[in-house]
């Protein structure tokens, strides 16, 4: 039986079947193995990691542990009990006349991205007059229809990873803060620290970014030290605000304490530290890499609310998941008549209920005329969230052209 259980209670001779942690936060070659002995614990808990999940077959037990089933009961119910309390959200543009704009904003936010993280590899300055234009543009479309944009941003090339997770971030960040109802100026500010917040990495070498194995201790710290790397480029440059340096600098620290560098706990983490954590990882455990593969987004929803009671806000992760919906546009879904769709648009009011562009029959296994849905006018509702790679479906062709 798979169980979680706190780190506290982590003994030798069990073996863990799930860090419960993003792959870039901890140095093991994979998420699940025996723990051999108290010093590979000790790593553990030195990691900032509060729980995790046992196999009870392969390994000790701990008998009053929750089951996983428990777990995800638990966090079902919650996303529900979310998905009730949801503000209104505005949508100032139909979604079919925001979509080529998006499309064209996105293709030249990775294009810009790109040539700023050769520049700085070439030891040049960061200059943020470039990219500002980028991001009022992604300010702009955002607030005239999120669902156009959003879901491009999370679709990504296994080796253009690193800048276009920086896009992902910034759309993420509007996103959020338009929730979250901030001021307008200081959402284009935090959206310019999130294009930003990894440019660190351009001093990382690839074989430690892209390494599909275990990375070493030094590795490990080497790729941890992008944020002090980040910071620096940051302050060197001219035009960057001390919201969008805020972000750049806290978006690894964590609520309780065990983040980096500065290891920054509650109210000392910024407000807008705290989002970027939140968007940062969302989109790290939800994009597919070449040594990891993300989840659906609306598991990498759980995962964060499962992660609130100690590494996040609650309140902060309950305003993210409201901002984008518990199927956030982009997710592949299967309906209770199995039929397969991707989620194109939110529906005002109803988070539960999204519009959806069905196209595949799981149950004949057979692609079928695709046809729109809008499940709040519509007796067929969401069974549940599937995997593109699971069904060999292109997430490119079926997203609003």
């Amino acid at each position: 039986m798979i169980k979680q259980i706190r780190t506290d209670q982590l003994k030798p001779g069990m073996y863990i079947h799930d860090l419960n942690c993003g792959w870039l936060d901890h140095p093991f070659i994979s998420n699940a193995f025996h723990v051999r002995d108290q010093a590979t614990v000790d790593k553990i808990i030195n990691l900032g990691i509060r729980e995790l999940y046992i196999d009870t077959i392969r390994g000790a037990d701990v008998w009053e542990a929750r089951s996983q089933q428990e777990v995800n009961a638990d966090l079902e119910r919650r996303l529900q009990e979310i998905a009730k309390k949801q503000p209104e959200k505005p949508v100032v543009t139909e979604l079919k006349d925001e979509t080529a704009r998006a499309r064209r904003l996105h293709g030249e936010a990775n294009k810009i991205v790109r040539h700023m993280m050769e520049d700085i590899r070439l030891g040049q300055q960061v200059q943020v007059d470039r990219v500002e234009p980028l991001v009022e543009g992604m300010v702009d479309s955002i607030f005239r229809n999120q669902d156009a944009l959003l879901p491009l941003a999370r679709l990504k090339r296994h080796d253009d990873y690193t800048f276009q997770h920086s896009v992902s971030v910034c759309a993420l960040l509007v996103a959020f803060g338009r929730g979250m109802k901030l001021p307008r100026e200081a959402i284009k500010e935090m959206a310019m620290g999130g294009l930003l917040h990894d440019v660190g990495k351009a001093r990382i070498p690839d074989k430690i970014l892209n390494k599909p194995a275990k990375l070493s201790d030094d590795e490990f710290s080497r790729m941890q030290s992008h944020v002090a790397q980040g910071v620096e480029l940051l302050e060197q440059a001219d035009g960057v605000s001390e919201i969008a340096l805020r972000v750049a600098a806290e978006h690894h620290e964590r609520f309780d304490g065990t983040g980096y560098p500065d290891k920054l706990a509650g109210e000392n983490i910024s407000v807008y530290g705290q989002m970027a954590a939140i968007v940062d990882v969302y989109d790290a455990i939800s994009s597919e890499r070449v040594y990891h593969k993300g989840m659906p987004p609306t598991q990498a929803l759980k995962k964060l609310l499962e992660w609130s009671s100690h590494h996040f806000d609650q309140q902060l992760v309950q305003a993210f998941i409201r901002a984008i919906g518990i199927y956030p546009t982009g997710t592949l879904v299967q309906l209770e008549s199995k039929r397969l769709g991707v989620v194109v648009e939110q529906n005002e009011g109803n988070l539960l209920e999204p519009v959806v562009r069905v196209f595949y029959h799981a149950g004949k296994q057979h692609y079928i005329p695709p046809e729109t849905l809008n499940l709040a006018k519509t007796q067929d509702r969401i069974a549940s969230f599937e995997n593109y790679e699971k069904w060999k479906i292109d997430p490119y062709q079926w997203l609003p052209a």
